[in-house]
């Protein structure tokens, strides 16, 4: 037998953060929008502009090609991270919603027709919603919806009886920005299997707390953001089976995307620069590089077990308020606590809390049909990332106590 998973600190963790060097008070619970940075990946963009910053594909200089080593570096990084079978399956985006943008107008208009399905979930972020909602309008395909249960779990029945031959492709989030439900996205994938659909699985909120393997997934596509996983806005992956990548048509022309131009046409690049148009996001890909050998360094299974323990330590304390109304609560969850405090303003609360120094969201989270499900206006949400403790759970717990107070008196 292997020795037992030694244990996070996250306390020990947050040192690698200069943020929280900085502001040795803050309570950052408002990961699931963007997470902090680690020194690490600093580092590598401060290098990156002060020793060799230069364009990349093409230059014949020495810091060029430095930058285009550190640069394409990171794809094989990525690669390894997903255990994708290539590199060319590894396309770079702004994030995870261009990534789901170029399947729709790429594959989407390639292989969906008038009267086709495409199956998504209530519990989508508007990023897989609108991108299809789009397509539909412009292919008359029709959008069928997965509905979510009253304890936050997706219908699985459901899902099932809405697979038939006009199903084209199902597009679904691994996890819930809104309720932190971890969906079964193996079974999913097995049920799109039987009609011949493909499926394209939002990892933007599963990439940073659990380790992720394409190929046993079988997935056609997926996509996360480099921001969300303690990498570098403004930059993202689209993972894409190399014979779906292959079929679809290039989405944005422009430089690098070519191999010969003429007055008469051109021909496309080679995968994954196909999909590159443009001078890249060297410093985003470099940066999301740190960011993935960071995950990998901490461990990716130590960081989901240390997130679980802590939540499930947040919801009981939580529990304990009376006023505090849990939104939905799946068997099956991590790192998103999303709630109302009965008689309070979720905004008022939120503001509240900021004076203590603790920060949350508020709102309906890109992710409107998740809300409107649970008849919710407006919800604070606090999200965990590796540097959260149990600490800051206490401290949620007594800034709600507080705000209660605060606003009743009020």
């Amino acid at each position: 037998m292997g020795s037992p998973m030694t244990p996070l600190d996250p306390v020990a963790l947050k040192s690698q953060f200069p943020l929280f060097q900085k502001l040795p008070e803050l309570v950052y619970l408002d990961n699931a929008s963007t997470t902090q940075k680690p020194a690490r990946v600093i580092e590598a963009t401060r290098r990156y502009y002060e020793e060799y910053a230069s364009n990349v594909h093409r230059a014949s200089y020495a810091i060029s090609a430095q930058a285009e080593e550190a640069y394409e570096g990171t794809r094989e990084i990525v690669r390894a991270f997903l255990n994708a079978a290539s590199t060319d399956e590894i396309v770079f985006t702004r994030g995870a919603t261009e990534g789901v943008n170029l399947v729709a107008q790429t594959f989407g208009r390639a292989n969906i027709r008038s009267g086709d399905e495409i199956i998504v979930s209530e519990m989508e972020h508007h990023a897989n919603f609108v991108p299809w909602q789009m397509l539909c309008e412009q292919t008359g395909a029709t959008l069928r919806i997965i509905p979510i249960g009253e304890d936050g779990a997706l219908s699985m029945e459901t899902y099932r009886s809405l697979l038939n031959e006009r199903t084209k492709l199902v597009a679904v989030v691994h996890v819930s920005n809104g309720l932190g439900t971890i969906n079964p996205v193996k079974e999913i994938i097995r049920g799109a299997r039987t009609v011949g659909a493909a499926v394209l699985i939002d990892a933007a909120q599963s990439a940073y707390h659990m380790p992720l393997d394409v190929q046993a997934l079988d997935c056609d596509f997926l996509v996360f953001s480099g921001h969300k996983l303690y990498g570098p806005t403004g930059i993202g992956v689209l993972y894409g089976k190399r014979e779906r990548l292959e079929a679809m048509p290039a989405w944005h022309g422009g430089g690098d995307m070519i191999k010969t131009v003429t007055v008469d046409g051109y021909t496309v690049a080679d995968l994954p620069i196909k999909f590159e148009a443009g001078t890249p996001n060297i410093v985003g890909g470099i940066g999301l590089g740190a960011a993935i050998e960071f995950l990998i360094e901490v461990g990716l299974d130590r960081v989901e077990a240390l997130e679980r323990s802590v939540m499930e330590y947040g919801l009981a304390k939580l529990a304990t308020i009376p006023e505090f109304r849990l939104i939905g609560s799946p068997k099956n969850r991590v790192s998103v606590i999303s709630f109302t405090v009965d008689g309070c303003p979720a905004a008022d609360v939120a503001e509240l809390l900021d004076l203590r120094n603790i920060a949350v969201r508020v709102g309906k989270h890109c992710a409107h049909p998740t809300f409107h499900h649970f008849g919710v206006t407006s919800a604070a949400r606090a999200s965990l990332a590796c540097y959260n403790s149990v600490a800051d759970m206490d401290a949620l717990h007594d800034g709600l106590v507080y705000a209660i107070r605060t606003l009743r008196r009020g």
